[in-house]
Parts: C-alpha cells; structure tokens; sequence
C-alpha cells in the first residue's frame, strides 16, 4: 500500500516538472490555497521591475519630445458670423406681409449658405483676391517653414507645361543680386545662376525672380524653394481645410475656420473668405430684387390692357341693359310684386263684402229688431269703411222699419203703406246702385293689377339671363382689377422693402491669429507617451507576475505550503562553489552561520537535543542544496558539543564525500551488504564532534538495501554512539528512496530554494504531508536574498542590525548603478 502511494506522490512529482496539468488537478484543495492574486508577488516583481517601468515612462517621454519637435504644428483661425437679412421697411408699418421679413432663416437657409461659402464661386474669388498660387518656403535642419508674406523674393511666372504645377523649384542665393535655381523635371535636372529682376526662359515656363526691399544680406547662403498652384490644387487645399457649420440655427449664425501649418495665412483666408462672402451676396441679393421689379413690371402691362378690356365689355352691357346691379332688380320687381298681391287680396276680400252686403240689402228686414243697428246685422259694412254706403244703408233700415210700424195699423192698400213700400223701394236702388259702382271699381282695380302682375313675372323671367351674362363679364374684370392692385401693392411693398433692406452680415467674433496649434497638443502628446510608457511598465510586470512559477521568499513559501518554515538560509556569495562544501567552521561569524545557528535553535523548539535525534534532509529535484544544508547544519550542531553523522543516502549521486574533501571507496552501500562495519566507514571531519559516512559503491538496487533489516541495524548503533544522525536523502521528486527514510526520521526537513524551485513543489509537499502523514515535517529557504528573508523573524533584520561590526565577510563597494538595482531588487 506504501509502495503504491509513494509510486502515485513520484508520478505527481514528475509531472509537475514536466509543467503538466495534472498536479494541480490531483490536489484541488492546494490549488484553491495558492489561486488568486499574491499580492506579495506583485509588490515583489513590481519593485524588480520599476527601474523598468521608469525607463519606459522616460522613453514614452522622450518620444513625445521628438514627435513635437519634428512634426508641424497645425493652427486654427476662426470667424463666427451673422447672415440674416435685416427689413427696415416694418418700421414704416409696410412690412408686415412682405416677403422674407421672418426673424430667421430656416435651416435649409442656413446650409444653402455653407454650401454657397463652400462653393468654386467663393474659391474663385478668393485664389484672385489672395496670393495662393505660390507657396514659398525656407530649408531648417529638419523641416521646412512657409514664408508667408514673409518670402525675402516674389516670383512672377509664365507656364505653358501643366506639368510644372507642383513641382519644387530650389532657390539659394549667391549674393544679393544672383542666385542659383534648381529643379527636377520627368526625371531630368535643371540648374543654372541666373540675375536677380532677369526673365529666365526654361522648357514649358518663364520666370522672373525679384528681390523684396526688405530682404536683407541674410538671404545670402539660405536655402529656399517656391511651388506653384494650379486652380484645382488651390480649390483642393482650401476645401481639405475649410470648415463651415450652423452654430445656432436660430441666430442664424455661422462659423467659418481654416486650419493651416502657418497662422497669419490661416488668420488671413478666413477674413477674406468673410469679405468676400459679403461682396458676393449683396451682388446676388442686387441681382435678385432687379428681376424681381422687372417681372412685376412686365406682369403690370399684361394685367392693365386685360382690365381694360373687360371695362369696355362690361360698359357695353350696362348702356345695353340700363342696370348694373340685377340682383337688386331682381329684389325690387319681387317687393313690387309682394304688395300688388296684398292689395288683389284686399280687393278681393273687398269684392266678397259687397257682393255679401248686396245679398243681405235684398232682404225685406235688415236687422232684428228695431233696437239692432245695421253694423250689428252687417258687420262687413266696419270692414268696407264706405260712410256713404253705410248711410244709405241705414236709410234703407229705417224705411223698412216705418213701414213695418205702419202695416201694424193700416192695411197695404192704404196711402200711407203705398208711400212706405215707395221709400224702401227708393232706398233699395240706391243702395244697388252704389254697390254695384263699388264692385265696378274693385274689379277695375283688380285687373289693373293682374296686368301688372303679369307684366313683373315676364321681366323676372329675363332677369337670370341678364345676371348671367353680367355674372361673365364682371369675373374678368374683378380677376384683373384685383390682380392688377396687388401687382401695384407688391411693387410698392418690394421697392420700400428693397430701399430699406440691409445686409445684416455681422462678424460677431471676427478671425485672428492663433496662438496655440491646435495639433499636435502638446500636453495630449506628453500625456500619451506618458500612458504608453506607463502601459508597457504594467505590461511588463503582468509578464513577469504571470511567468513568475518559482519560490522567492519566504512569504511565498508561508502561504502555499502547510509546513512550518524552520528558517531561512541567505546566499553564499563570498565565492562560488562547485559543490557543496563545510563552510561554517571557516566563517564562524558570518551570516549563513548565523542563519543555520537560527535553524539550529528551531530545531530545539520541535525535537530537544537531551534526547537521540534522527534528521532528514530532502528536496524536489536535485540543486536545492539539501547536501549543503545537511552538511553546515550537521557542522552547527556538531559546535554545539553534540556528537552529529551525517549519512549520505543518496546513492544515486552521492555527494557528501566531495562536502568533505573525501573518497567514495566505502559506506553505506557496502555496510548494508555487509561488506564493511560501520565503524570502518566512518570517517572524520575538521570538527572533532562530527562524523560522517559516504554513500559507497552506487548499487542496482539501492530502495531495497534501505528496507532491509540490516539499514534499521545500523541506525540502532549510530544512535549508540551519536547525539544526532543527519541522513542526506535523495529527491524525492525523482526516487521514492527519500519518502522510506522521512518515515523513519524524527524531524523530516525539506530544501526549498529561492528562484529556483518551482511553485508546484510545494503543492507536492502539501500532497506529501497529507499522504504520509508527516506532521513534523518541517521546510528550509535556501539560497534567499535579501527581499526574500524580509518578513521572517531572523535573517534580514538581524544581519542589517549587527553586519557590519560583527560578520566577518568583507563587503564590496558596489556601484551607484549596483546599489540602485539592489535598492529595486
């Protein structure tokens, strides 16, 4: 079962040096101690690695410096105006209703203006008003300035060759009055002196060289060279550069900014395109309000001869018609009407009272009674309002009423009857007569309003014809009446309008020369090397953090292995060793002696010395220094007036005997086939209390010679003779020889060594306590600098404490350089 396990740790072992997965995966309980972040290691390689980082953040630095140094500057200048157009004709009250008096142009106004500022109109007169057409330049060290407005010579020039446009013509000067021109064309050279003022004549050009006033001797020596334009490369430039955008729609404002290498140039192009801008629009603004006024004009003439002619039409009908209004014929032959029909039913209501009366008059008695009036029998006689009628009537009553008073006493033959019956006789014809001569008017009244009536009725019938026929004549005439006074409005209105419309093109922040480039910024390019820099520093020490798979301190040691740290041995660096050696009997007072002297002190803490001690000493791989260990420990110990042997059980590769200066010839193997005593191997040192015995012969088979009963033997009678038995066994990361031996050790102690074992180790460790059940097993940091023993209870302090006046190695002066990465480090 044993052998089983132990097969399984060497497996796992294996495999984490051949970096493979699966040591961590057999142990996932020692993974999830060591995951995460270790900010220990972090500090660690970010102060090995901040000498770095302050190199890159220098080189980011002075990066920065260059590209500002050789890269151009770019300045910005920048106007802002004001566009809408301003109508003084609202202040005269006429402005109200004419055309383009809104407050603000609409913003498809406003990008009809960026594109007419943006547009080969505005280019045009802008390449004529500004001398674009030749850039001239003077030679630095490394970049070239243009001298714009500054040139010391002006160029006037001739070209037939379109293919001279962009070509650099190189001008140094003589003297003051002859200079040499250069230049390169299709691949062929042309060079000469030439006169100041001269005409030089050349293939496809001519050309005129002069001198400015102001030029001076410094000319003299100077590299310079001039370009010209073409009208297409100056549009290109302009338009590249040229920014025009809407501000704020509703102030109808618009900006205008021009980006070029020099800022008096960029400062000038943009004032010009304002002036230029303005002149342009006054003379479309001019040009529009002229074809306006003639259009109204010419739509005046037509309109007055078409309302002259339909006034002549409509005088006609009038004169034809004796009317103008029909409508209002119409309404008074319909009131004529209204009242001849009121009074034909008054006549005829007039004409059925009398025939009514005529019928009653006929009757022998009128009334009923003699107290009965004749209004009370008649009442129609109210209605007729004929007084004379009426009387005769009432005579007509009282004549029938005397002679019904005389038959009540006389019979009819008498005279005074017969005088009677005469007078009611007398009364009666007359009242026939003179209903009859009333019904005579009313029907003459009657029929003199039927003829009348129909007389209206045949004019209304051709009324509609007369309406219709004015209804078409007046529509023309209206049209054009109306058209013809809104023209006249509009002239008027336009011509007010256009006396008092100014162009309201303020510069509310007129262009002036930059001060600042607007590229590079200087503080954007310093901040990005010094980001660059600090980024490549951060990618450095995540690099080295997560390349970072060895044991460098003991930190790390203490917070992934579940061993206790025994302590901490500082590297030897007073001379190289080639093996390892006894070196604590030479340097008794040096720090690795005080450092193993701390172990030894541990080791009295975990396993007294009054009583017979058996010690391991074991590593992963071989190069740990567990020989080393085991030899110096065995030596501290041995000072201390105890009797130490050191076995060397590593048989493999035995090196205990070249610690000592010793041979090979005998030892452990040999004692265990019973070849020699043990007395006969021992062997002694330069410390008179420390012994030790070598491996021997290597053996074929040197696990079973440690299982034998004969190996038990030998411990019982070194434990006889010695205090302290130091076994020197051999990786147990290679052989499983080590693990038999820990088994058998009081106190097992395992070499781990600074940047050189690897993480997993420990892991293996972990894995070896809970395996076998060390319990005692404790761990030992070799080979440590001075970082790695910080934070251990001995060590750094205690050497920085007492070094100088009490170790007795000598320190080397180091230099600044030395002393700065050792600071780091």
């Amino acid at each position: 079962m044993a052998s089983n396990e132990n097969a399984e740790l060497e497996d796992l072992i294996r495999n984490s040096l051949g970096n493979q997965p699966a040591a961590t995966a057999i142990e996932p309980d020692a993974e999830a101690e060591g995951g995460g972040l270790d900010l220990a290691t972090l500090v660690m390689v970010v102060r090995k690695s901040l000498p770095w980082m302050l190199l890159f953040v220098l080189l980011g630095l002075l990066a920065s410096w260059t590209y500002l140094r050789y890269t151009k500057p770019v300045y910005r200048s920048s106007s802002i105006l004001k566009i809408d157009e301003k109508q003084e004709a609202g202040s005269l009250g006429l402005g109200a209703n004419i055309a383009g008096g809104e407050s603000g142009l609409t913003l498809n106004k406003l990008s009809g203006e960026v594109e007419l500022i943006k547009s080969n109109l505005i280019y045009r007169q802008l390449r004529d008003s500004l001398e674009l057409d030749v850039n001239y330049y003077a030679q630095g060290t490394v970049l070239e300035s243009e001298l714009y407005k500054t040139s010391p010579f002006h160029v006037e020039y001739v070209i037939a060759d379109p293919s001279l446009y962009g070509i650099r013509f190189n001008v140094q000067f003589v003297d003051k009055n002859r200079f040499t021109l250069s230049y390169a064309l299709r691949g062929e050279e042309f060079a000469g002196e030439y006169t100041v003022g001269t005409s030089i004549a050349k293939p496809g050009i001519s050309l005129t060289l002069t001198v400015n006033p102001q030029g001076g001797t410094d000319i003299i020596g100077g590299k310079y060279h001039f370009v010209i334009n073409n009208n297409g490369a100056i549009n290109q430039y302009i338009d590249q550069n040229l920014t025009v955008e809407i501000i704020n729609p509703d102030a109808s404002t618009i900006g205008i900014s021009f980006a070029d290498h020099n800022p008096r140039k960029a400062q000038d192009i943009v004032n010009r395109i304002d002036t230029v801008y303005l002149v342009e629009k006054l003379a479309k603004n001019s040009l529009g309000q002229q074809q306006t006024l003639q259009y109204l004009d010419e739509q005046l003439e037509v309109t007055r001869d078409s309302l002259q002619k339909a006034e002549l039409a409509l005088q006609r009908f009038v004169k034809a018609n004796k009317t103008y209004d029909v409508k209002s014929d119409v309404g008074t032959l319909t009131g004529k009407l209204d009242e001849q029909e009121k009074e034909r039913l008054a006549l005829q209501q007039r004409l059925d009272l009398l025939n009514g009366v005529s019928r009653l008059v006929q009757r022998e008695q009128l009334t009923r009674d003699e107290n009965t009036t004749v209004e009370q029998s008649i009442p129609g006689l109210v209605t007729l309002q004929d007084p004379v009628l009426t009387q005769q009537i009432n005579e007509l009553n009282m004549a029938q009423q005397d002679l019904r008073r005389v038959l009540r006493s006389n019979t009819e033959a008498t005279e005074a009857v017969q005088q009677r019956k005469a007078a009611v006789e007398y009364a009666q014809r007359n009242v026939q007569d003179a209903l009859q001569q009333s019904l005579r008017v009313v029907r003459d009244q009657m029929a003199v309003i039927n003829q009348q009536r129909g007389q209206f009725n045949a004019a209304l019938q051709v009324l509609p014809q007369r309406e219709t026929e004015l209804a078409r004549l007046r529509r023309p005439f209206e049209l054009f009446e109306k058209t013809y006074l809104m023209l006249m409005d509009k002239k008027v209105e336009f011509s007010i309008a256009k006396a008092g419309t100014t162009p309201d093109f303020q510069i509310l922040s007129p262009a002036s020369a930059p001060l600042e480039p607007i590229s590079p910024v200087r503080m954007i390019v310093y901040a990005i090397g010094l980001a660059g820099g600090i980024v490549l520093g951060l990618g450095l020490v995540a690099v080295r953090y997560f390349m970072h798979n060895t044991i460098t301190s003991s930190r790390e040691l203490e917070n992934n292995c579940i061993a206790p740290v025994l302590g901490i041995i500082p590297t030897y660096d007073k001379e190289k060793l080639a093996v390892s050696k006894l070196i604590v009997d030479k340097n008794p007072k040096s720090a690795i002696s005080e450092s193993i002297r701390s172990i030894r002190t541990n080791l009295e803490f975990m396993a007294s010395s009054k009583k017979k001690r058996l010690i391991s000493i074991t590593s992963t791989v071989s190069g740990e220094g567990k020989t080393f260990v085991a030899v110096n420990l065995g030596g501290i110990i041995a000072l201390s007036e105890q009797r130490v042997v050191i076995l060397d059980l590593d048989m493999r590769k035995p090196k205990v005997n070249l610690a000592f200066g010793a041979e090979n010839i005998k030892g452990i193997s040999t004692i265990l086939i019973e070849r020699h005593s043990w007395e006969e191997c021992i062997q002694h040192t330069s410390i008179p209390t420390l012994d030790f015995i070598s491996a021997g012969p290597t053996p074929p088979n040197p696990s079973e010679l440690i299982l034998s009963p004969k190996f038990d033997e030998l411990l019982a009678n070194l434990h006889q003779q010695y205090d302290v038995i130091m076994i020197d066994t051999p990786p147990v990361g290679l052989v499983t020889d080590g693990i038999l031996i820990m088994r058998k050790a009081d106190l097992p102690i395992y070499i781990v060594r600074a940047n050189y074992s690897k993480k997993a180790f420990l892991k293996n460790i972990n894995k070896l306590i809970r395996t076998n059940g060390f319990t005692r097993l404790a761990t030992i940091l070799n080979d440590a600098q001075a970082s790695g023993m910080y934070g251990y209870g001995y060590g750094y302090g205690y050497g920085q404490g007492y070094g100088q006046g009490y170790y007795e190695e000598v320190q080397p002066k180091l230099s600044v350089w030395r002393r700065l990465r050792q600071r780091f480090a």
